[in-house]
């Protein structure tokens, strides 16, 4: 196993982009520290570092929306990480399965899991 020591980390964090495990759509980026890294790998639940709210959390620990990490690496650069999982429900808290929902041009292309209002 990577030294979670050894990686790259910028103001503490480092990048994680999250993939369906299955058919490689990305679902989200977000940040980690060393202990969302560590929580992760320790129990399986996907945990990232929030920077508006200033907390690690687990993903779906309000919405129920939970991610299972199936396999991680690290990049060449030590200052990103991929996580394969299985999405329980929708990664974006706007709804959509994908946080990458929509064209450039606006155009809504990404399925609606549920509506935030509901969830929220």
């Amino acid at each position: 196993m990577v030294d979670l020591d050894n990686l790259n980390y910028e103001n503490g964090l480092v990048m994680a982009v999250a993939q369906d495990y299955e058919t490689n759509e990305v679902l989200m980026c977000a940040y980690m520290d060393k202990t969302a890294l560590e929580k992760t790998v320790e129990t399986g639940y996907v945990h990232y570092w929030s920077r508006s709210r200033n907390k690690l959390w687990k993903k779906g620990e309000s919405s129920g929306h939970l991610q299972l990490l199936h396999e991680m690496y690290v990049d060449c650069d030590m200052d990103a990480v991929l996580l394969k999982i299985k999405q329980i429900g929708a990664s974006c808290h706007e709804g959509f399965y994908s946080c990458f929902y929509r064209t450039i041009e606006g155009n809504i292309v990404g399925k609606k899991v549920f509506e935030p209002e509901d969830v929220y």
